[in-house]
């Protein structure tokens, strides 16, 4: 099969270090032909560094004169309602950074957009790309399959503030200005405190709240803790769910983690900072049925980012669903939105 041609919408600090890095990587399935960034020199120099042919100073520009099978726009998420409707009119798979978009509204304007046309619109959850993750997701089916670890009981997970860049390699940097864009601040319902504090949740904590969904599917806001500490839902069959948020912080290092639990067994996953490069996650299975067994299986030194964008490539040329699409991600802001009004 031919190699992706794929477009980049922007090129500062995730673009590159998040994105560009990680397809350059995977020259057997894509090529990146064209890169865009309203600050040109900074492109250009992300050009030289990457051997990106061609670079140009919009995005508009780039799709005028480039023929792309993929588009990877990778803005802050506040710019989703400003930009991402312009790249949609091209009618070629999309990806984009998390949240969906800042609101609710937002994020559904863009998925009934991508619906129209039929769009394939990937929104970077990455830690579902994580092999680590991917592991533990194949084992909760064959535990749910099988019904040999018996009931699903819950899913932890925790996510203290902490290094999260740790291992990322330095970024391409210039002195122009960072561009004039409009930036989605309002949100419905809400009036500015707690819009802020929306804004602030969705930035820090929607991968955690994504990461409930991928292993409980459909979660419903069962609690939120005052404090602002913690959150409990549960998912149609019953089974809760938590997350715990700045029970404390870490300077030096990452502390992320993931627990299913069963009633005859468990499965941990401590997770690599996000940006760490070529660093596995540890994954730890307790199986208690037959004997008591717990095993670590040993996975590639694959980062969670580099298998994001593996991920997308085969999802755009139809050899495997993409691990969270637009329409799944917009319940991760309903979800979010529930939280700030159950705070009150």
């Amino acid at each position: 099969m031919p190699k992706v041609k794929v477009g980049f919408v922007g090129v500062g600090f995730m673009g590159q270090l998040a994105h560009l890095s990680q397809y350059v990587r995977w020259p057997e399935l894509c090529d990146v032909v064209a890169i865009s960034d309203l600050r040109y020199e900074m492109a250009n120099e992300v050009g030289r560094r990457y051997g990106i042919p061609n670079v140009y100073r919009s995005h508009k520009e780039m799709f005028a004169n480039e023929k792309l099978d993929a588009v990877v726009a990778p803005q802050p998420y506040g710019h989703h309602r400003a930009i991402i409707p312009e790249v949609l009119k091209e009618k070629i798979p999309l990806f984009t950074e998390k949240p969906l978009a800042l609101s609710v509204e937002a994020g559904q304007e863009l998925v009934d957009l991508a619906a129209k046309d039929n769009i394939l619109y990937m929104v970077g959850y990455h830690k579902r790309s994580d092999p680590a993750m991917e592991y533990a997701k194949m084992k909760v089916r064959d535990w749910q399959k099988t019904g040999v670890a018996g009931k699903m009981r819950m899913v932890r997970v925790q996510m203290p503030p902490g290094n999260w860049v740790s291992g990322a390699p330095a970024m391409v940097l210039t002195e122009e200005p960072y561009p004039p864009i409009v930036r989605e601040t309002t949100v419905p319902g809400f009036d500015e405190e707690h819009a802020t504090a929306y804004d602030v949740f969705v930035n820090y904590y929607i991968h955690q709240v994504n990461a409930l969904r991928f292993f409980l599917g459909d979660i419903s806001l069962s609690y939120a803790d005052p404090s602002g500490v913690m959150l409990a839902v549960h998912n149609q069959e019953g089974v809760c769910g938590s997350l715990e948020m700045a029970t404390y912080n870490t300077s030096n290092d990452w502390q992320e983690k993931v627990f299913i639990g069963f009633e005859k067994g468990y499965i941990k996953v401590d997770l690599t900072p996000p940006l760490a490069d070529r660093n596995a996650s540890r994954i730890t299975i307790m199986e208690d049925y037959a004997q008591q067994i717990i095993t670590q299986p040993i996975l590639p030194p694959l980062s969670a980012m580099t298998n994001q964008a593996r991920n997308f490539l085969l999802a755009v040329r139809g050899e495997r669903p993409a691990p969270c699409i637009a329409a799944e991600a917009v319940k991760d802001l309903q979800l979010a939105r529930d939280y700030i009004r159950m705070l009150g």
